[in-house]
């Protein structure tokens, strides 16, 4: 079996891990969770009630994923409706100077029809709905009239669509909000416990930590190929960001929470999938058994979907496991969360 070795990293971009893994467990910046063990629901204190915070916090992260993307797509589409508008709005007026021209060269003829005074100032639908007027028109005049009436019918329309998007928007907009309040209220008070701990438990926990990230380095992966070309190379991507800090709402290149891993990898593979690891529970073809997976599948981890990772080989999954983790290497079995499917990318 071939045994993985993590690429030696400059000083530089190792002081700016060290920087940024110290911000994503110490406070509340804007950066933190997306996926830590589950803890066993018997074992009790402070270190039980950390990892159950954070556990929490990996779980709103991915939500927040997914309310970023749709403010994205919403905020696109408003732009859009918006542009359309106002094309139309400028194809209206130019429309309207012809219907003035039409009205001045009545009004030289022989004064302005009152039914044109009507049109121009107020209702052209209630206009056009009296054939009677209609017959004291050109058909020139009349054809006029008619884009008039159709085009305001379709500003009317794109003006109410484009404010239902608005509104779906300030909603969407709202949620990330409370999700960040969340996200940073579960990492304060997973901080607040943490101070509490006494100093030979904060070395004891940091040297577990230290423990795995060290054993990423050694760990055994086999030489079993990837199911496909862009699976293997979106692998390679991931593999090149291993010893890369957590930091929750990150995707890429130097800063990942798991679902910003994976997407970031695939994307360096040119293949895009979905920023939120519930639906990139949905992105491919479906493996319900571990043994089926191969190097480069996406692992769905938990019940509620909020994990995903890279099969790796030889039962290790590569990830961004949580906050003040780096991306690594780690046993599947050990790693306390439920294997729900993988996901094969083709």
């Amino acid at each position: 079996m071939a045994s993985h070795r993590r690429p030696k990293q400059s000083s530089q971009a190792y002081t700016a891990m060290v920087t940024a893994t110290a911000a994503a467990a110490v406070a509340v910046s804007a950066q933190s969770a997306s996926a830590d063990p589950l803890p066993d629901p018997n074992k009790k204190g402070v270190q039980a009630q950390v990892d159950r915070l954070y556990e929490q916090a990996t779980q709103a992260v991915e939500k927040y994923n997914g309310a970023k993307e749709k403010a994205g797509v919403l905020q696109k589409e408003v732009d859009a409706l918006q542009d359309t508008a106002a094309r139309k709005r400028s194809g209206l007026n130019d429309l309207r100077t012809r219907l003035g021209s039409i009205a001045a060269a009545q009004y030289r003829s022989g004064g302005l029809d009152a039914s044109v005074q009507l049109l121009l100032t107020s209702d052209p639908d209630g206009y056009l709905d009296k054939a009677s007027f209609l017959d004291q028109l050109s058909a020139q005049q009349v054809d006029a009239l008619e884009q008039y009436q159709s085009q305001q019918r379709d500003l009317q329309q794109q003006r109410g669509q484009a404010l239902e998007k608005l509104k779906d928007l300030q909603d969407t907009r709202k949620e990330l909000g409370d999700k960040k309040k969340e996200i940073q209220g579960k990492l304060a008070e997973a901080q607040r416990l943490l101070n509490t701990m006494t100093a030979e438990e904060r070395a004891a926990r940091s040297a577990e930590d230290e423990r795995a990230n060290r054993s990423s380095e050694r760990v055994e992966l086999g030489n079993e190929g990837s199911a496909s070309q862009r699976a293997a190379a979106a692998f390679e991507a991931a593999k090149s960001r291993v010893g890369m800090p957590y930091v929750w709402g990150a995707s890429g290149p130097n800063s990942f929470d798991c679902s910003g891993l994976t997407s970031w990898a695939f994307n360096q593979a040119g293949v895009s999938i979905p920023r939120t690891s519930q639906d990139q529970a949905n992105a491919g073809t479906r493996i319900n058994s571990l043994s089926a997976l191969k190097p480069g599948d996406l692992i769905i981890m938990r019940t509620d979907l909020s994990h995903v990772g890279f099969y790796a080989g030889n039962g290790q999954i590569l990830h961004s496991p949580k906050p003040g983790a780096q991306v690594r290497y780690e046993s599947i079995e050990r790693s306390g969360m439920p294997f729900m499917w993988g996901v094969r990318i083709g």
